[in-house]
């Protein structure tokens, strides 16, 4: 017998979830927007970069952590304001602490590269919602990879070797192309066993998808942007 999870929805089921993922891009739009304006305000503040440089960035990172985590973890608990406010700080930290890519490459090639990561994103988002293949097992594959790709940026700090960053981006862009068609459906499966769609599960929804799209975006970036 078929897994209840990965049946078909009838229409009123997909009528709902179409409405729910509706609410999760939107929000989602909203956070990159956030995003971006923190991002440009910032590039013109030297003494918040100045902060940024000097140390301050990585405060912005363990906070951005402790977000993250709290909003994965608390979810369901947290009233939706709390959820708003926890996603909406968490985009304008991570414009913040973004803002720095405007020092290594041009704006020109930042845009183009946010044009085709909103692309791509895009496609592959759409046939994780309209697959009915079960994509688990590629979730579950892009997870291992991610922990790869970590591990292997990391120690290419130390190296600086150009041939290995290519190879470390295409595979950090590979992983996170798995990971945005996975977390798509799996947020079918998500909306289907919490027997609703409140805006706290939209929220979540939105934050897994933008941190997707961010990370592909910045893989991207290593491979098709331009520096100063």
């Amino acid at each position: 017998m078929d897994d209840p999870k990965h049946q078909p929805f009838s229409y009123p089921q997909e009528a709902v979830f179409s409405n729910f993922m509706q609410r999760v891009y939107q929000w989602m739009a909203m956070g990159l927007a956030l995003t971006g304006l923190a991002a440009f305000i910032t590039i013109g503040n030297a003494s918040l970069l100045r902060f940024l440089l000097q140390g301050g960035m990585w405060l912005l990172f363990i906070a951005e952590l402790v977000l993250v985590i709290w909003l994965s973890a608390s979810i369901q608990k947290i009233s939706a304001q709390a959820a708003t406010i926890g996603f909406l700080a968490y985009s304008v930290l991570n414009g913040i602490t973004l803002s720095s890519i405007f020092l290594v490459y041009t704006a020109a090639s930042i845009s183009s590269t946010f044009f085709i990561t909103a692309m791509t994103f895009a496609g592959v988002s759409l046939y994780g919602w309209a697959t009915k293949q079960d994509l688990t097992s590629v979730g579950s594959f892009c997870g291992m990879a991610l922990w790869g790709v970590i591990i292997a940026s990391i120690v290419n700090i130390f190296f600086h070797a150009p041939a290995f960053n290519w190879i470390v981006s295409y595979c950090g862009v590979a992983v996170f192309i798995g990971l945005t068609a996975y977390d798509t459906q799996r947020l079918k499966a998500i909306h289907q066993n919490m027997g609703g769609a409140s805006e706290q599960l939209a929220i979540f929804g939105a934050l897994m998808l933008y941190l997707d799209f961010i990370n592909m975006f910045l893989f991207l970036l290593r491979i098709f942007g331009r520096r100063r």
